[in-house]
């Protein structure tokens, strides 16, 4: 699970840096997107189907993967492009966004979970650190979402460096968090570890 959460979160700092910097084509760009979100999915069940045997973790975890499905859909209409402002906006901004949001309350719920409370700083836990990693992260992803809006009289987002800086951040974010999950899973679970 953690190596397919930081693959998916490799493309997406990828795809954003890409997006940014690069002279890359917007098909590859996109099929990158895809893939990590494609990842992200495959991550987000393994992580759903364990959650419903240990614990009551399941509702962060259905949020979570809720979302990678929306961004499958975006990532997947994002690759067409041929769409118009508006269809760009219906059918890759709106999953986008709600994807985003729920990211958020997934990340933002685990957060006070593993934190007993709203707000706590507790780097010196590994659950912790992760879930922080993870919020920030989804801050991130929604900062990126915002601001990949078309504007219909332009037909420009309303700021592309926001979105890419956006989606590189939050994917390295995630990455480091996907990271910690392997000394997570070692701790929690010392036989898988041997």
């Amino acid at each position: 699970m953690a190596v397919l959460f930081a693959a998916g979160s490799l493309c997406f700092t990828a795809g954003g840096l890409a997006s940014q910097w690069a002279s890359t084509s917007r098909p590859g760009i996109g099929v990158t997107f895809f893939v990590g979100s494609v990842f992200f999915t495959v991550a987000a069940y393994l992580q759903y189907a364990a959650t419903q045997r240990t614990s009551s973790d399941w509702l962060p975890a259905a949020i979570q993967l809720a979302g990678t499905v929306l961004f499958n859909v975006s990532t997947f209409a994002a690759m067409n492009t041929a769409l118009t402002t508006q269809e760009v906006d219906l059918r890759v901004w709106s999953p986008d966004v709600f994807g985003s949001i729920a990211f958020l309350l997934s990340s933002g719920l685990a957060f006070a979970a593993v934190g007993h409370g709203w707000i706590s700083f507790r780097p010196r836990s590994l659950a912790w650190s992760i879930a922080a990693l993870n919020l920030l992260g989804s801050i991130a992803f929604g900062a990126s979402a915002v601001a990949a809006l078309i504007e219909p009289d332009s037909g420009e987002p309303v700021s592309a460096r926001i979105s890419n800086l956006g989606t590189a951040f939050g994917g390295l974010c995630f990455l480091a968090g996907a990271l910690l999950l392997m000394p997570l899973a070692a701790v929690s679970d010392p036989a898988r570890a041997a």
